[in-house]
């Protein structure tokens, strides 16, 4: 008796899409925690810069989104501000922002997530850790970006109050799956920014980051830039560093 055995070699572009965001989380599993210094840089329409300093700690979380604390150390008049964020693969993310000023908590709520964060070109959305399953995808093409085979994949976001009505990112086939870019379109389908990954340094041979992001604003003409030094990924950071109580002990 003969046996054929047909293999389906047909995936659609949802699955293929769906694979290579898979696979970019799998690769970057394991980190476990770190610390990182970092400048906000923010630009007007008219050119006009400012400079903000920030000390930013990431706690990787089995099974769910990571958990990130941002202090803003200068200038004076940010000084002490300080955002909490409980990232989530499903749920909408926790997020609490402690204003010196006022000396309180604040809670982000879910329908202000698209909001600015701190005047800068991120959104409180964008500081929230991508998980694969806050997404469904759409597979678009292979290209190539600075020399390297790129992979472009729709991102289109599960949470109806999202900002965002799809993003299309550029994923690094050569190098681990890291992003190379990232383009956001606003609710109503046009193109509102672009993040680019830029300057990526390979730390315990295998997680890589970027030195800096850089968002412009299509629509506004205004920018952004976060450039990151001093990683630390070797930094005492435990479940206690990321409490409400934690933002206040930060200052």
């Amino acid at each position: 008796m003969v046996i054929t055995v047909f293999i389906c070699t047909n995936i659609t572009a949802q699955d293929k899409g769906l694979e290579i965001a898979k696979a970019a989380d799998k690769v970057d599993l394991g980190f476990g925690s770190y610390a990182v210094d970092l400048k906000m840089i923010l630009k007007n329409a008219n050119g006009q810069e400012s400079t903000r300093e920030i000390d930013s700690k990431i706690l990787e979380v089995a099974g769910d989104g990571d958990k990130s604390l941002i202090t803003f150390e200068n200038p004076r008049d940010v000084k002490g501000t300080a955002m909490l964020t409980f990232s989530h693969k499903v749920d909408s993310d926790d997020q609490w922002l402690f204003l010196p000023s006022i000396k309180r908590v604040k809670r982000i709520s879910s329908s202000n997530k698209s909001g600015p964060f701190m005047g800068s070109e991120l959104s409180y959305e964008d500081l929230g850790s991508q998980e694969v399953e806050k997404y469904t995808y759409k597979y678009i093409e292979e290209s190539t970006l600075n020399g390297a085979k790129i992979a472009v994949v729709e991102r289109f976001p599960v949470d109806a109050k999202s900002g965002y009505s799809k993003h299309v990112a550029y994923y690094n086939l050569d190098k681990s799956y890291r992003l190379e870019k990232v383009e956001y379109y606003d609710r109503k389908g046009a193109l509102l920014k672009t993040m680019k990954h830029l300057n990526y340094k390979q730390f315990k041979d295998k997680y890589w980051r970027a030195g800096e992001l850089y968002v412009v604003n299509h629509q506004s003409d205004k920018e952004t830039r976060l450039v990151f030094s001093n990683f630390n990924f070797e930094a005492p950071i435990s479940e206690e560093d990321f409490t409400q109580n934690s933002l206040k002990r930060a200052n």
